[in-house]
């Protein structure tokens, strides 16, 4: 592959990424002329139509849409061996990618990552954020917080502690509709729950909730669209205990319900020679076990 092509190549994704060519050229720091002569090229050296124009911007064509995941695994790629070349650069500065499901993603790392940003200001912490699992064994991500111990090769993984998930309400829920005394009294309350996620249902229906039958008043396999109902006030549902402490939820019948799942943290074992990954590795893995042991 010659140089001029993966840069065309990267103007394909940037145009993926953006909808245009001007949020491309954007995207890639040059001028709008590159970026399109650049993709122009790729067309003609393809042979293929890659977008075609509408109101909302460029939209990919079928032929595209086949080429996304080869040229996201190129750009992963490009990203790790810039990474992994960096080794010997100084702390601070770089990138250090965060994967991490939506929850935590969002409730938790943030806080937990605030130090760290002030003390250096150099490094560009990148935070993927949701439920789908990012490759730490392809160097996708630099480091990994999971609910599932990781299993990839080549991996370095701590497990950092535990989340108690307990059934959690606010006030305003409470005042409504009262506080269950018991989990039957609990199932015929409106509860908030998972929606077609088979292993949020199974999880529900293994620790004894509910039946796999039960009726949820609002249903969503989002886990932040649960919290935020929750903190509506629309119905009774599963939280982590230390975020709903936070967010000022009740726990409800802490004495008869609830279980654990256990917190793990885990990067490439490469990267430890990447002293800004290697040192954002450990502090987490400090902050999440005094936030998880509380």
């Amino acid at each position: 592959m010659s140089g001029l092509e993966w840069e065309s190549q990267r103007v394909f994704l940037a145009v993926l990424r953006s909808g245009s060519l001007s949020g491309a050229a954007k995207l890639l720091g040059i001028a709008q002329a590159t970026a399109r002569r650049r993709l122009d090229h790729l067309e003609r050296s393809l042979d293929l139509s890659l977008f075609t124009r509408t109101p909302a911007g460029l939209t990919p064509t079928t032929a595209a849409r086949g080429l996304i995941e080869h040229v996201e695994r190129m750009d992963h790629a490009a990203q790790a061996f810039s990474r992994m070349a960096s080794a010997e650069t100084a702390t601070d500065s770089g990138t250090v990618r965060v994967t991490c499901g939506n929850l935590l993603g969002v409730e938790v790392l943030p806080g937990l990552l605030r130090d760290f940003h002030h003390r250096h200001t150099g490094v560009k912490l990148e935070l993927s954020i949701g439920d789908a699992l990012e490759d730490i064994a392809r160097l996708q991500s630099d480091i990994a917080v999971r609910l599932l111990r990781p299993v990839e090769a080549d991996i370095t993984v701590r497990r950092v502690g535990s989340l108690r998930i307990g059934v959690h309400a606010s006030a305003e829920c409470l005042q409504r509709y009262g506080k269950p005394e018991n989990l039957d009294a609990l199932r015929r309350g409106p509860l908030i729950g998972p929606d077609r996620r088979s292993a949020d249902v199974r999880r529900w229906v293994e620790t004894g909730i509910c039946e796999p039958d039960q009726y949820f008043a609002v249903a969503s396999d989002n886990h932040l669209a649960q919290l935020a109902a929750l903190k509506a006030g629309l119905g009774f549902g599963l939280c982590p205990t230390c975020i709903g402490k936070q967010q000022g939820l009740t726990h409800v019948l802490p004495d008869s319900f609830g279980f654990e799942v256990d917190v793990w943290i885990a990067m490439h074992s490469d990267l430890r020679r990447i002293k800004r990954i290697a040192q954002v590795f450990e502090v987490l893995g400090e902050a999440l076990h005094d936030h998880l042991n509380a």
